[in-house]
């Protein structure tokens, strides 16, 4: 059985509908992850995600190595058992979040020098890897693709990243092309590196390239083509824009599409700080989406809704309210009546409200249900008007 199956794309859109086969379970496409950096999804457990029907979840190589370690979790038996989580799990391979410590010692020009300076400090990348220091303790690490991956293996993910270097979009063209080569270089470096073990805890896992290049269509052209030509199972979209410029994300699915092989997985990174914004991925073709922002936004009392319940004091294009408004305190309707989560089943927007304000940590989980099951709804729904060609109906009504 191949690990990806392609069941139907919809008539009038590049949307796809298919399926991942895992030894951990199958992954129904197009699908949100939840994001559980620290080996948990922030506030809730693993009976709260299966209660979601979340089918897989994230994990994040960068945080899970430096705290507890790779080698505690394999010494736990993986992640899995270390989480109590029987579903499938895909890990980052650490390289957004290494990018995101600071701009390395190339930098973009753009900033002062006490910035580039201190950023400089924080990460340094050089042909083999990255040398980077800690946000907990300020020790010193070193991630090389081989490096990278060994960690991956040992956390144990079903679906697991090659090492990538990511650009900020700022940067000159000069330095995005050598980072995207070098990634290009890291990305078979990975694959070697895989390859000699990929059943590391007794269960296959599968290894996904990511494409770079900013926001240059021709570089985003040329690793496309690379990735695509390599043996990788998956092939995912990375870089600053993808998920947080909607109208860039849009730009750049349309032009590797055509490039990836429609045979592998799609995997637009950090996509989802807006429920519409799944369904912009899903019609460029992508099949597999994830994003802190779900859970970060329910943290914070923004609680995702449906266009049906739109109002006029609610902010153009934006899917959510804040539950922190007054208006809300004698409110007791459910959150959204088009979500079957069980916050909106049990509990109405003015006793959300209230725990906010008494500053009462079921808020945080209560919201955080909401978010992420509102998102895979989204995509149980979206998935079924594939199947019936009739995906872009569906989309207008969100948009």
């Amino acid at each position: 059985m191949p690990f990806f199956e392609l069941l139907h794309q919809d008539k009038n859109s590049h949307a796809r509908a298919g399926v991942m086969h895992t030894d951990h379970g199958d992954i129904q496409t197009p699908i949100f992850m939840p994001v559980g950096t620290q080996a948990t999804v922030k506030t809730l457990d693993s009976d709260d995600l299966k209660n979601i029907q979340a089918q897989i979840i994230l994990g994040n190589n960068y945080h899970l190595h430096l705290r507890p370690g790779e080698d505690i979790i394999a010494e736990a038996g993986g992640l899995h058992k270390f989480m109590h989580w029987d579903k499938p799990i895909l890990t980052d391979s650490g390289g957004f979040q290494v990018f995101s410590l600071g701009l390395s010692q190339h930098g973009t020009g753009a900033q002062d020098d006490n910035l580039k300076n201190k950023q400089a400090r924080l990460v340094s990348i050089d042909e083999d890897g990255v040398t980077f220091t800690s946000h907990i303790d300020g020790s010193t690490h070193r991630f090389t693709p081989e490096s990278a991956i060994d960690a991956e293996h040992k956390i144990g993910a079903d679906i697991i990243m090659a090492f990538d270097e990511c650009t900020p979009d700022a940067a000159p063209r000069k330095y995005v092309q050598e980072a995207m080569e070098r990634t290009h270089r890291w990305a078979k470096r990975s694959l070697t590196a895989h390859m000699n073990n990929t059943r590391y805890h007794g269960y296959q896992q599968y290894l996904f390239g990511i494409i770079q290049g900013a926001n240059d269509d021709d570089l985003r052209r040329t690793s496309a083509e690379f990735i695509s030509s390599l043996p990788f199972d998956g092939i995912a979209i990375g870089g600053e824009s993808i998920g947080y410029n909607t109208k860039a994300t849009a730009e750049i699915l349309d032009w590797v599409y055509p490039i990836i092989p429609e045979t592998k997985p799609h995997y637009a990174m950090g996509v989802g700080l807006d429920p519409a914004d799944l369904l912009v991925a899903v019609e460029h073709g992508v099949d597999m989406f994830d994003c802190v922002a779900p859970t970060r936004l329910a943290r914070h009392g923004m609680l995702f809704t449906s266009p049906k319940i739109k109002n006029k004091k609610q902010k153009s294009g934006k899917n959510r309210l804040n539950i922190k408004n007054a208006r809300y305190v004698t409110d007791f309707s459910p959150i959204d009546s088009w979500c079957d989560c069980s916050t909106c089943q049990n509990y109405s927007r003015g006793y959300l409200h209230h725990l906010f304000a008494a500053d009462e940590i079921t808020a945080l989980r209560l919201a955080s249900i909401h978010n992420l099951r509102f998102m895979l709804k989204l995509m149980e729904e979206a998935r079924a008007a594939i199947l019936t060609d009739r995906f872009l109906e569906f989309k207008n009504e969100w948009l």
